[in-house]
């Protein structure tokens, strides 16, 4: 009597064992359920099919991954077929530029992307404007600026005037070139410009073969001047003088989409206004001035300033 006693609570024991597993076994499907259905509607578009514009206004800076991130993201979304590329900007640093260039070329080898030029875009910013199927400006946008530049201040002089000397220790006799403490050496100006150099040729091959222009053509006209919208137009450097408007109703065209399609701006950034940002707005107006940057410019870009060769066009 006592065995059976015994077997029936060790049955009992399991059954409810086994209806907590269950009904434990049911919840974790369920919310598996619902984290899969929220992830659905976090990614699915409410626009349907549509456009993406990317604005690059401003100065452009060193890191510029935010808006690369954000083509990168564009270009999986099923739901965007073209990007508004909105370029006004007189350039910036080489890397960011060429950063940019790359991005949107990846992104064009999928789907269509379309410029529109506003009051410039020139240097870097013309750089990543080539990939692109078709090129807008306005007559009097002033784009091309073809070329890189490098600068680095240069004040040994005053501080020999103020009797300060500065011993700088070097692994080797080219390592410390540019220097702001002493004068550049004969030899220290040939490797800096094998540098700018270099970088130029790759600006060269990036317009010939985003324009499909020969490379001797680029150069003839890579002089570093800019040209205005009209000018550029009959240089091939642009396919059409037109409007945003114009340039929308083209990519829709070619996404096969209706004129009034919708667009979706990306890579935008938060309208936070932190600390460093109020300090970048009191001393931009005169520090970074001085280097041909106003404070506006810098709070637009991904970093401090910008580091190394840099591709602009400065009045």
């Amino acid at each position: 009597m006592t065995e059976d006693v015994d077997a029936a609570v060790v049955s009992a024991l399991y059954r409810r064992r086994l209806r907590l597993w269950r009904g434990a076994s049911v919840a974790a499907f369920s919310v598996a359920l619902l984290v899969a259905g929220v992830s659905v509607h976090r990614h699915a578009s409410p626009l349907g099919p549509h456009l993406a514009r990317l604005k690059v206004h401003g100065t452009i800076g060193s890191d510029v991954s935010l808006m690369t991130r954000a083509l990168k993201t564009a270009e999986k979304d099923s739901s965007i077929k073209g990007l508004l590329l909105d370029i006004d900007s007189p350039g910036g640093a080489v890397t960011g530029g060429e950063a940019l260039h790359d991005a949107v070329e990846r992104f064009a080898k999928m789907k269509p992307v379309v410029v529109t030029m506003g009051g410039m875009g020139a240097s870097a910013g013309y750089m990543i404007a080539v990939p692109a199927k078709r090129i807008f400006a306005q007559r009097g946008t002033l784009t091309g600026s073809i070329g890189v530049l490098m600068q680095s201040p240069d004040v040994s002089s005053l501080l020999d005037k103020v009797g300060v000397s500065v011993d700088e220790l070097v692994s080797g006799p080219l390592k410390g070139q540019p220097s702001m403490v002493k004068p550049l050496s004969p030899e220290g100006r040939t490797m800096l410009q094998g540098v700018v150099n270099n970088l130029f040729e790759q600006f060269v091959t990036m317009v010939a073969t985003g324009r499909h222009m020969p490379e001797e053509k680029v150069k003839a006209l890579a002089d570093g001047r800019p040209y205005t919208g009209q000018q550029a137009l009959a240089l091939g450097l642009i396919d059409s003088l037109g409007d945003e408007d114009d340039a929308k109703a083209s990519l829709a065209k070619l996404c096969a989409l209706p004129e009034d399609a919708k667009i979706e701006t990306i890579g935008e950034k938060s309208k936070q206004f932190s600390l460093r940002h109020r300090l970048l707005g009191m001393i931009g107006g005169s520090f970074a001035t001085l280097f041909g940057f106003g404070a506006e410019e810098l709070l637009q870009n991904e970093t401090l300033g910008i580091d190394g060769p840099v591709a602009i066009w400065k009045p």
